[in-house]
């Protein structure tokens, strides 16, 4: 008897805890230090981008890493707040935790939804124009949007343009010990990050005070972040203890962790109860990739870090990819989320542009050889019945027959089935005729079963022209101009 195959299990932490091995600990520990080092600081900066105390940024570093453990197939994923994330919360929250956590929950909602019934493809509508738009704006706002803490400016409006005018307005306000500070750290941490990428790989033969030279420098340069937080940290505890204190100070962070509680659907207000529906409104709704579990412990939405791909910049040089990444990179400035809505829109208009009006290539003799580019559907019905009708019965030139070569037509609908009709009987008032070749299986099925008056059908447009001669108004004595000889393309 065959043996029965064993099912899978149903958390991903079954798989892969059985087959850990010890050795594998100490470099886990490492990666985990090195990574939560990174995070603690990260998590405070897109507490503050995103309008909210501190400690919903730690509160959202941890608890989607620790519900990772148990749900996630990548080893190599860190989940927690992105810079982008807080931006796009920050545009809901308006510096209420509350809203923040019901955003969490509904965002949760959403892509759990989204998952369920297998709408990922809708990912598929967003082009990389538009990613390279939103990323190319939200880096810059975010960038922008840190300046006023290092210069130590405060009641900075977090809209892009205002902030911009504000900042530029007050920069004579710049706290000269947050200045000094900011630009120390960053200067810092370009070094580290340069002396990383120039460091030479220390052979083993060489003399154990180099090899444990490297090992400093490597780690110094690896934990840049942390050392720098470490260090700004130790400055202005030096000057909290003499007494004096040039630094704006993030303050002290509550202890321990939130109660464990659904979020607020409801919010008590000086003048009453803020209900549900008006917590959800359009004006206030963003929805982010985060999951549900975060909510339940007041955490801020969570993502993956959003990437780039390697090569955007190609197709960017396309005229009509230009539009959406314009349309979405300016719009974000106001609102990344209508930035994002704004590209979606517009590269969906171009498809759609591009399904209506597909490319046409006519072939010039004594029949007319045209080839649809792509397959017919009913917004381009009218075009090819424009272009076809516009060239065989032109007045500068005697009328001809059509062969039309459907090789690149994988699908046709009901509207360009009643356009095609259409066109073969105004050919045929006029005394000529419709030919079609190279058509494919499923195509062919559909023109056979709607039984056109008049169809005919070649395997290639040579034996369409070879069987022209005994067609209204052909000779069958000139054969077709070469399309590389003469060659339209008609958009």
């Amino acid at each position: 008897m065959p043996r029965s195959r064993c099912p899978r299990p149903a958390l991903p932490v079954l798989r892969w805890l059985p087959r850990y091995s010890r050795a594998w600990l100490p470099l886990d520990l490492l990666a985990g230090l090195a990574v939560g080092l990174t995070t603690v600081p990260q998590a405070l900066a897109y507490a503050e981008l995103a309008g909210l105390p501190p400690q919903y940024g730690l509160y959202s570093s941890f608890m989607g890493c620790f519900v990772y453990c148990f749900l996630g197939t990548a080893k190599d994923v860190t989940l927690g707040p992105t810079a982008i994330m807080s931006l796009l919360v920050s545009s809901y929250a308006f510096h209420q935790p509350v809203y923040a956590v019901l955003l969490a929950f509904l965002s949760g909602c959403v892509q759990l939804a989204m998952g369920l019934l297998r709408l990922g493809f809708l990912l598929d509508f967003i082009s990389c124009p538009v990613i390279k738009g939103f990323t190319s704006a939200a880096s810059i706002t975010i960038s922008f949007n840190q300046i006023k803490n290092i210069l130590g400016l405060q009641g900075i409006p977090r809209q892009f343009f205002l902030q911009v005018y504000e900042t530029l307005r007050r920069i004579g306000e710049t706290r000269a010990g947050d200045a000094v500070l900011g630009l120390s750290c960053l200067a810092t941490l370009a070094g580290l990050r340069a002396m990383k990428s120039h460091l030479p790989q220390a052979a083993p033969a060489e003399p154990l005070a180099v090899r444990i030279s490297y090992l400093i420098v490597w780690i110094s340069a690896t934990a840049r972040n942390a050392l720098v937080v470490l260090f700004a940290g130790l400055v202005a505890y030096s000057f909290q203890v003499r007494g004096s204190q040039p630094f704006r100070l993030t303050g002290s962070i509550p202890q321990g962790l939130p109660a464990f509680r659904p979020p607020r659907f409801s919010l008590a207000a000086p003048n009453g109860t803020v209900p549900f529906q008006s917590m959800v409104q359009p004006r206030r709704v963003v929805t982010g990739l985060t999951p549900t579990r975060s909510c339940w412990l007041w955490a801020l939405p969570i993502s993956w870090a959003p990437s780039s791909p390697r090569t955007p910049s190609r197709a960017a040089l396309a005229g009509l990819d230009l539009v959406p990444l314009c349309v979405t990179f300016l719009l974000c400035f106001w609102e990344v989320q209508y930035g994002i809505v704004a590209g979606v829109l517009v590269s969906g208009v171009l498809l759609l542009y591009s399904i209506a009006r597909p490319p046409i290539k006519v072939s010039e003799g004594a029949v007319l050889l045209v080839q649809p580019g792509s397959s017919l559907h009913f917004p381009a019905v009218e075009h090819l019945r424009d272009s076809v009708c516009s060239r065989a019965l032109a007045a500068a030139s005697p009328a001809r027959s059509v062969v039309l070569d459907c090789s690149h037509v994988s699908s046709i609908d009901y509207t360009a089935l009643l356009g095609l009709a259409e066109l073969l009987q105004e050919l045929r008032r006029h005394g000529l005729s419709l030919a079609f070749c190279g058509l494919q299986d499923p195509v062919l099925q559909v023109l056979l079963s709607a039984d056109l008056e008049g169809f005919q059908h070649f395997r290639s447009w040579e034996e369409a022209e070879h069987c022209r001669g005994a067609e209204p108004g052909g000779s069958g004595a000139e054969p077709l101009t070469s399309t590389a000889e003469s060659t339209g393309l008609i958009q």
